[in-house]
């Protein structure tokens, strides 16, 4: 059952929820090669960052008196946590392994296609909205783009084989991660938004563990050794990454539709690069710059439809309370 989108969600906090997406999951790239680069096994990472999250959020639900226990969301929860959080952040966390952040960030940028590709409640209207579909093509080639310069560098070198595996691995990865959104948005549960997550991050966070422990990850690990900015990386992505932004994220595509949310995939780079300006001392060429304003319009042509869409029905709305107005008067001369 697809679910009617909340028209009567406010404005002020779509536009809050879209900032949280865009501007702390733009900034997780960074923050995941510095707790892999401090030691944290990739699969315990992510064990660690979605179980600690989602109890926490499971116990901030329990204060505030929600009934956490129900047996369909649960299980809608564990299927959407395991496409989303498993699948398409799994693969990030373990491609950064191999992959420069840039490879990585065009790779998953990849996703508002398979968003609309997977979308088949949605076919008649994507499909045939040319805004949309040029949105879409407009903004991969942005985000190829701004990364441009790194992208030659990184394959003059001749290593392209051996991140082969790694490629692959994130297009599955972002293909999980559409799944997931998609099948999150067309089943709601009974559940509040905050409980979905939580058990979402939880199921997450046990499979990781499973897996950290099947990758033999916990033998021989020196947690004395790993330094202490590691650590505030784990903790910015649990509290910002993971209860903030993936909590936004969710409640973003009960109440807008699906090819809107995804842009996210395209703006996140460009926080990414402007963020390594302002605060790295990174330096962004002409070739970068072009490709921010190509990825900004790609945003705009995907909201196109939109607001023509919004500006048409209260054209017909107040069209319609003229005439009633008038047949009024009319009645009452």
């Amino acid at each position: 059952m697809t679910p009617i989108i909340n028209r009567s969600a406010s404005s002020l906090l779509v536009i809050i929820a879209f900032a949280t997406v865009y501007i702390v999951w733009g900034s997780t790239y960074f923050f995941i090669q510095m707790a892999l680069q401090g030691g944290i096994p990739p699969l315990l990472m992510g064990a660690m960052r979605f179980t600690i999250a989602g109890l926490l959020m499971l116990v901030w639900c329990v204060i505030k008196g929600e009934k956490i226990f129900i047996k369909k969301s649960i299980i809608t929860s564990a299927i959407v946590g395991i496409l989303l959080l498993c699948g398409g952040n799994g693969a990030v966390i373990w491609a950064e392994q191999k992959l420069p952040s840039a490879m990585v960030a065009i790779l998953v940028s990849s996703a508002p296609i398979w968003f609309v590709l997977l979308d088949s409640h949605n076919w008649s209207v994507n499909l045939r909205n040319r805004s949309t579909i040029l949105g879409l093509v407009v903004g991969f080639a942005g985000v190829i783009l701004l990364f441009s310069e790194q992208l030659s560098g990184m394959f003059s070198g001749g290593s392209v084989g051996s991140k082969l595996p790694g490629m692959i691995l994130l297009i599955f990865g972002s293909i999980a991660w559409s799944s997931g959104s998609l099948y999150s948005k067309h089943h709601p549960s009974e559940g509040s938004a905050a409980v979905n997550v939580a058990w979402q991050m939880v199921i997450a966070g046990l499979v990781f563990v499973s897996g950290s422990f099947i990758n033999h990850e916990f033998i021989n690990l020196q947690w004395q050794q790993i330094p202490l900015q590691s650590w505030l990386a784990l903790g910015y992505l649990i509290l910002f990454g993971s209860i903030a932004a993936f909590s936004a994220y969710v409640w973003l595509l009960q109440v807008r539709p699906a090819t809107q949310v995804s842009t996210y995939a395209y703006v996140n780079p460009v926080i990414a690069v402007i963020l390594g300006v302002l605060f790295a001392g990174e330096h962004i060429s002409l070739t970068q710059i072009t490709g921010l304003v190509i990825i900004l319009g790609s945003v705009l042509l995907i909201n196109l439809s939109k607001y023509r869409k919004e500006k048409a029905e209260k054209q017909e709305v107040t069209e319609d309370i003229a005439i009633e107005g008038t047949s009024v008067e009319e009645c009452t001369t």
